[in-house]
């Protein structure tokens, strides 16, 4: 198939159009390769995509621009008419999104919203939404499960994010378009931004400086690997295209379905790289949920998710991607 990523630059998605040609599907990639991090960052990012291409004998393109615009969008899909979009791209984190609201609710709302209407002119059925666990705000039953209210978001990240879901609900019941929206926990490994926790924390841990602990350090994430989010990103993508008397829509969690304490995790850190970590602990910050959890059995299901890969033996593979960055 012909696969229209948003994203492709990103942590997840650089990873996902690799995974996307070991399958023999041919990508179109978009990224605005924006400063939010490092530029150079994404850039090496897709040269390792082409790497791939070429060493596979794959069709991998990216097109740098932006999925508001849609001038650059709309004639982007008619033209290309791929078999399946999968959109990854957006403005991510929680604490920069309570700084800058006004871009969040840009980006995540009126991008998406561009993609969609695109996909609906060019007829494609197939889209694949990369949400987030931070729609389940405060919940306080865990695990969290797909059918657990998420009507009280706790930061504009999250807001937009669960706002997106409802647009491909309009856009699943208006024009018979399949969705999956996947919500991602926590996701770590190779290539990790560098304002996620655990890259963050083993660079910290390296230079010799101290970690910023929010709280007292109890906080629990269900941290998951990328390349166990890889997998269930491929298994909806298998789901969605299958032949169906109706069309599909679906909301998954892809997580670990275990949760880790920002104090173990660092203990696990300490373990991999050989470090002691210096700890500064601080207040908690708005937006910031004391534990994320997910129940995946319904993942397990219908897709037939199985993650393979818990923290224990994550974080060592990570600290050996980082040492040789």
């Amino acid at each position: 198939m012909k696969i229209l990523l948003t994203g492709a630059a990103g942590f997840i998605g650089s990873h996902l159009a690799e995974a996307l040609l070991g399958k023999g599907h041919s990508i179109i990639g978009i990224d605005n390769l924006n400063n939010f991090y490092d530029p150079a960052l994404k850039r090496k990012n897709l040269s390792e995509i082409e790497a791939t291409a070429k060493k596979l004998k794959g069709k991998f393109e990216c097109h740098q621009g932006d999925i508001c615009n849609e001038d650059f969008i709309v004639p982007l899909i008619k033209k290309e008419k791929p078999d399946g979009i999968i959109h990854l791209a957006a403005m991510a984190g929680v604490r920069p999104s309570i700084e800058d609201p006004i871009l969040y609710e840009t980006v995540n709302g009126l991008g998406t919203t561009v993609l969609l209407e695109a996909s609906r002119q060019a007829g494609i059925h197939h889209f694949i939404f990369g949400s987030s666990s931070s729609v389940y705000g405060l919940n306080t039953k865990v695990p969290f499960a797909e059918s657990d209210p998420v009507n009280l978001p706790y930061s504009p990240y999250a807001q937009t994010k669960r706002a997106n879901e409802l647009q491909c609900h309009v856009y699943h019941k208006l024009y018979k378009m399949n969705f999956a929206c996947l919500r991602f926990f926590t996701v770590y490994g190779p290539r990790q931004r560098p304002d996620l926790a655990i890259r963050k924390f083993t660079e910290l841990m390296y230079e010799g400086k101290s970690i910023p602990i929010l709280g007292d350090g109890s906080f629990r994430r269900d941290f998951t690997y990328v390349d166990d989010i890889i997998e269930g990103v491929m298994k909806s993508l298998d789901w969605i295209t299958q032949n169906s008397s109706q069309p599909k829509y679906e909301i998954f969690n892809l997580g670990e379905s275990a949760t880790t304490s920002v104090l173990d995790l660092i203990h696990l850190l300490e373990k991999a790289s050989g470090k002691k970590a210096k700890l500064d602990f601080k207040p908690v910050q708005p937006g910031d949920v004391p534990i994320t959890y997910a129940d995946i059995s319904k993942a397990r299901q219908i897709l037939g998710y199985n993650p393979q890969i818990p923290l224990e033996a994550g974080i060592p593979r990570f600290i050996q991607w980082f040492k040789g960055i």
